[in-house]
């Protein structure tokens, strides 16, 4: 499950290839060549992360029973025994939703306050409950489900922890000199 590539996200990216490429950005496609093609696939590659990792969160959350009726136990379980409703959909419908739009910060933080609030137990027994339910729905009976929940909640965690990662890290000229700098210097 991938966000929508949306204009205003893209943006950063459409800086980038203007600024270290010189490509104007009503430049045509049949003006390229393919040095040019080579070097939009480096800088696009180097602004994936986010991206890649707010498509990655979501697949997450759509791994879990879908926020009706008939998934209403599941995510009763859930807050029950995490302690926390940050994870309830009313609570994260909105977040998700700008995910979707390919804005995955709010989502990431809304999460990672979650898995912070909780205490060690209601993380064993969260993990139970998601685990119950991954193992029920995607047929993995040679698994216990404690462990598979605990899989699925550091993977979201982390998952939470690049989205943000790759939201504050700096692409400026500045930044990678003093970068290469300090390593030169060691």
């Amino acid at each position: 499950m991938l966000p929508e590539v949306r204009p205003h996200v893209s943006a950063p990216l459409a800086h980038q290839l203007e600024h270290q490429l010189g490509l104007a950005s009503h430049l045509e496609a049949g003006h390229l060549d393919v040095e040019r093609l080579a070097g939009i696939a480096v800088v696009a590659a180097a602004h994936s992360d986010g991206y890649a990792a707010t498509g990655h969160l979501l697949g997450l959350l759509a791994a879990l029973p879908a926020p009706t009726k008939a998934g209403e136990r599941f995510w009763s379980e859930l807050w029950r025994s995490s302690g926390t409703a940050y994870l309830l959909p009313v609570n994260i419908k909105a977040l998700v939703l700008r995910s979707l739009a390919g804005e995955g910060t709010p989502l990431a933080r809304q999460i990672l306050s979650a898995v912070d609030e909780m205490t060690p137990p209601q993380r064993v027994a969260a993990g139970e409950v998601i685990g119950q339910a991954l193992a029920e729905s995607d047929h993995f009976p040679d698994l216990k489900t404690q462990v598979i929940g605990e899989l699925w909640l550091r993977d979201l965690e982390l998952t939470a922890w690049r989205v943000l990662h790759a939201d504050h890290r700096s692409d400026d000229a500045a930044g990678r000199t003093a970068f290469s700098d300090a390593w030169t210097s060691v």
